[in-house]
C-alpha cells in the first residue's frame, strides 16, 4: 500500500525529465527524493499524484494503478507542493471545514475533523484569524492540515519547507514524524540536505531523471566516505592552487570560508596521506578537522552539483 513505480519515463519535447524510474516505498516509511534543479523530482511526484501521464512506465500508489485506477489513487493521496495553497479570505477553522465537505464529510464531521487538525498543528489559537494574517509557517502547517482532512494513506511532500525559518521547518519536521508513527507513506523531495538526513528511513538520489544511487541515508555516507577532512587554506591562492590540482566536483568546497572537503576513511594514515600529499612542505593548509560525512558529500559525489 505504499509507492511502487517501474521504468517511468517523462519527456518534453527533446528534454527527457525522467528516464526509466523505479521506486518502492514501503508502507508507513518516509523516503526522500534528492537530485540538483531539473533531476526530475517534481515530475515524479506529479507523475504519482496523477497530475502528470508518464510516457512509459508503470505505478501504483496505495495500492492502485495510477492510471487504470486515477480516481482510487486520488482519494487516498495528499499533495503539498513548495508554496501554501490556502485562500488568505478564510480563517484557518473555514478553511478545514470546506476540505472536510469537499471531502465527502458531513458537517458536524467536517467541524470535527478540523478542530482535531487546529489542536495538531498548534493552530487553535489563530483559529477565527484569517490565512492572510498569518506567518508563513502557519500558513504551512495549516496547508498540510488541509491536505490531511482526508486522512491520506499516501502524502507527497514536494519541497515543504522551502522558505521557512529554521523553527518552522524543526516544526513541520516534527508533523511529518508524527504522520510516520501514525502509518502514513510520506515521500519527500527537498533541496535541504540535512532534511532528508533527519527524516528519511531511506533516500534516492536522482541526476538526468534517474536514480543513481538509493538506500538509507547511513548507507549512502558509508558508500561515498565514512569521514571528510576539512582543510582550511591560508590565503585565497593557496585556495585556488589546490582546487585547480583536485579531480572533477568529487569534494566539497566553500570559497568564502577557503575550506576544501576531502573524503578520507578516517584513519590516522589516511589522514597523514592525504595531508602530505596536498601540501608536502606544510605551508599551504592553516589547519583542519576531521568530520563525519554527510549528505551533502553524497550529493557531490554522486551527481557532481555543487552545493
Amino acid at each position: 500500500m505504499g509507492v511502487h513505480a517501474t521504468a517511468l519515463s517523462k519527456s518534453y519535447g527533446e528534454l527527457r525529465v525522467l528516464d526509466g524510474l523505479h521506486l518502492d516505498v514501503p508502507p508507513g516509511t518516509v523516503h526522500a527524493l534528492l537530485g540538483p534543479n531539473g533531476a526530475g523530482k517534481t515530475t515524479a511526484v506529479r507523475i504519482l499524484a496523477t497530475l502528470t501521464t508518464a510516457d512509459s512506465g508503470t505505478a501504483r500508489v496505495a495500492g492502485h494503478d495510477i492510471t487504470a485506477e486515477r480516481s482510487a489513487v486520488r482519494a487516498r493521496i495528499s499533495l503539498t507542493g513548495q508554496f501554501a495553497a490556502v485562500d488568505d479570505l478564510q480563517t484557518g477553522a473555514e478553511t478545514l471545514r470546506m476540505m472536510g465537505r469537499l471531502a465527502g464529510l458531513g458537517a458536524r464531521a467536517a467541524r470535527t475533523r478540523a478542530d482535531e487538525l487546529l489542536d495538531r498543528f498548534d493552530l487553535a489559537p489563530a483559529a477565527g484569524r484569517t490565512a492572510g494574517e498569518y506567518s508563513g509557517g502557519m500558513r504551512r502547517r495549516l496547508d498540510l492540515a488541509a491536505g490531511l482532512v482526508s486522512r491520506p494513506t499516501v502524502l507527497f511532500l514536494d519541497e515543504p519547507t522551502t522558505g521557512l525559518d529554521p523553527r518552522s521547518r524543526r516544526d513541520l519536521w516534527e508533523v511529518v514524524r508524527e504522520l510516520r508513527a501514525d502509518g502514513t507513506t510520506v515521500l519527500l523531495t527537498t533541496q535541504y540536505l540535512e532534511e532528508a538526513d533527519v527524516l528519511a528511513d531511506r533516500v534516492s538520489v536522482l541526476d538526468g531523471g534517474r536514480i543513481v544511487a538509493e538506500g538509507t541515508v547511513a548507507a549512502l555516507k558509508e558508500q561515498v566516505a565514512d569521514h571528510r577532512l576539512d582543510l582550511t587554506l591560508v590565503s585565497r591562492a593557496a585556495y585556488e592552487r589546490l582546487l585547480a590540482r583536485l579531480p572533477g566536483d568529487s569534494h566539497h568546497r566553500d570559497p568564502d570560508r577557503l575550506v576544501i572537503g576531502l573524503a578520507t576513511d578516517g584513519t590516522a594514515g589516511h589522514v597523514r596521506g592525504l595531508l602530505d600529499a596536498v601540501d608536502p612542505d606544510g605551508t599551504a593548509v592553516a589547519r583542519f578537522a576531521l568530520r563525519t560525512a554527510t549528505l551533502d558529500d553524497v550529493f557531490l559525489a554522486l551527481t557532481g552539483a555543487p552545493r
